[in-house]
Protein backbone atom coordinates (compact mmCIF):
# COMPACT_ATOMS: atom_id res chain seq x y z
CA UNK A 1 0.00 0.00 0.00
CA UNK A 2 1.33 2.96 -0.97
CA UNK A 3 1.13 6.99 0.72
CA UNK A 4 -0.93 9.91 -0.53
CA UNK A 5 -0.53 13.35 0.24
CA UNK A 6 -3.26 14.51 2.24
CA UNK A 7 -2.11 18.26 3.24
CA UNK A 8 0.58 20.31 2.24
CA UNK A 9 1.21 22.52 5.50
CA UNK A 10 1.97 25.93 5.92
CA UNK A 11 3.88 27.89 9.07
CA UNK A 12 2.17 31.58 9.25
CA UNK A 13 1.27 33.67 12.15
CA UNK A 14 -2.43 34.30 10.81
CA UNK A 15 -3.95 31.18 9.47
CA UNK A 16 -7.37 32.38 8.33
CA UNK A 17 -6.24 35.47 6.43
CA UNK A 18 -3.59 33.23 4.73
CA UNK A 19 -5.85 30.51 4.22
CA UNK A 20 -8.26 33.09 2.34
CA UNK A 21 -6.15 34.58 0.22
CA UNK A 22 -4.82 31.05 -1.00
CA UNK A 23 -8.34 30.23 -1.07
CA UNK A 24 -8.85 32.94 -3.79
CA UNK A 25 -6.01 31.92 -5.71
CA UNK A 26 -6.76 28.40 -6.05
CA UNK A 27 -10.68 29.50 -6.26
CA UNK A 28 -11.17 27.12 -3.50
CA UNK A 29 -12.80 27.60 -0.28
CA UNK A 30 -11.93 27.30 3.29
CA UNK A 31 -13.26 24.57 5.60
CA UNK A 32 -16.55 25.41 7.12
CA UNK A 33 -15.00 24.38 10.46
CA UNK A 34 -12.40 27.02 10.43
CA UNK A 35 -13.40 30.56 11.48
CA UNK A 36 -10.95 34.05 12.27
CA UNK A 37 -8.69 33.00 15.18
CA UNK A 38 -8.18 29.62 15.17
CA UNK A 39 -4.75 27.58 15.09
CA UNK A 40 -5.10 25.84 11.97
CA UNK A 41 -7.18 26.34 8.83
CA UNK A 42 -8.12 23.99 6.23
CA UNK A 43 -8.35 25.36 2.45
CA UNK A 44 -10.16 22.35 1.17
CA UNK A 45 -9.03 21.83 -2.95
CA UNK A 46 -8.55 18.68 -5.68
CA UNK A 47 -5.51 16.41 -4.66
CA UNK A 48 -3.78 17.45 -1.53
CA UNK A 49 -5.41 20.48 0.65
CA UNK A 50 -3.53 23.06 2.07
CA UNK A 51 -3.66 23.37 6.25
CA UNK A 52 -1.96 26.49 7.54
CA UNK A 53 -0.68 26.17 11.25
CA UNK A 54 -0.13 29.30 13.55
CA UNK A 55 3.83 29.54 14.85
CA UNK A 56 5.07 32.08 16.84
CA UNK A 57 8.06 32.98 14.59
CA UNK A 58 8.21 34.81 11.63
CA UNK A 59 9.74 33.30 8.28
CA UNK A 60 12.89 34.30 8.22
CA UNK A 61 15.01 32.64 5.19
CA UNK A 62 13.60 31.16 1.79
CA UNK A 63 11.27 28.08 1.08
CA UNK A 64 13.00 24.99 0.69
CA UNK A 65 9.65 23.63 -0.62
CA UNK A 66 6.77 25.81 -2.18
CA UNK A 67 4.39 25.61 -4.40
CA UNK A 68 4.22 25.63 -8.30
CA UNK A 69 0.66 27.46 -9.86
CA UNK A 70 -0.54 27.22 -13.23
CA UNK A 71 -3.97 28.68 -14.51
CA UNK A 72 -6.54 27.29 -15.73
CA UNK A 73 -8.19 29.68 -17.62
CA UNK A 74 -6.03 32.51 -17.75
CA UNK A 75 -2.29 33.11 -19.41
CA UNK A 76 0.38 33.28 -16.85
CA UNK A 77 0.57 36.91 -17.02
CA UNK A 78 -3.15 37.50 -16.59
CA UNK A 79 -2.71 35.43 -13.40
CA UNK A 80 0.49 37.12 -11.70
CA UNK A 81 -1.60 40.72 -12.16
CA UNK A 82 -4.27 38.78 -10.62
CA UNK A 83 -2.74 37.51 -7.79
CA UNK A 84 -0.71 41.28 -7.27
CA UNK A 85 -3.91 42.46 -7.03
CA UNK A 86 -5.04 40.13 -4.41
CA UNK A 87 -1.97 40.99 -2.07
CA UNK A 88 1.27 38.36 -3.47
CA UNK A 89 4.62 40.39 -4.36
CA UNK A 90 6.66 39.77 -6.69
CA UNK A 91 10.15 38.42 -5.90
CA UNK A 92 11.46 37.19 -9.60
CA UNK A 93 10.51 37.54 -12.70
CA UNK A 94 11.75 34.96 -14.95
CA UNK A 95 9.54 35.52 -17.83
CA UNK A 96 11.17 35.39 -21.51
CA UNK A 97 10.30 37.42 -24.32
CA UNK A 98 9.42 34.52 -25.85
CA UNK A 99 6.77 33.64 -23.51
CA UNK A 100 8.67 30.57 -21.89
CA UNK A 101 9.39 31.43 -17.77
CA UNK A 102 7.69 31.49 -14.31
CA UNK A 103 7.27 34.44 -12.22
CA UNK A 104 7.84 34.11 -8.40
CA UNK A 105 5.59 35.19 -6.38
CA UNK A 106 5.40 35.52 -2.44
CA UNK A 107 2.32 35.57 -0.37
CA UNK A 108 1.31 38.04 2.19
CA UNK A 109 3.33 36.05 4.68
CA UNK A 110 6.56 36.35 2.13
CA UNK A 111 5.84 32.30 1.48
CA UNK A 112 7.23 32.43 -2.16
CA UNK A 113 5.49 30.37 -4.73
CA UNK A 114 5.77 30.45 -8.93
CA UNK A 115 3.58 31.09 -11.65
CA UNK A 116 3.94 28.51 -14.40
CA UNK A 117 2.42 29.61 -18.14
CA UNK A 118 -1.26 27.42 -18.77
CA UNK A 119 -1.67 24.40 -20.35
CA UNK A 120 -2.61 26.84 -23.39
CA UNK A 121 0.34 28.59 -23.87
CA UNK A 122 2.24 25.58 -23.65
CA UNK A 123 0.63 23.74 -26.62
CA UNK A 124 1.11 27.36 -28.52
CA UNK A 125 5.45 26.71 -27.91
Amino acid sequence: MTSLVRHVTIDCSDPYALATFWSQVLDSKVSDEDQPGDPEVLVESPGAGLLFIQVPEKKSVKNRVHLDVQPQDRTRDEEVERLLALGATLVGDHRNPDGTGWATLADPEGNEFCVERSTAERAQA
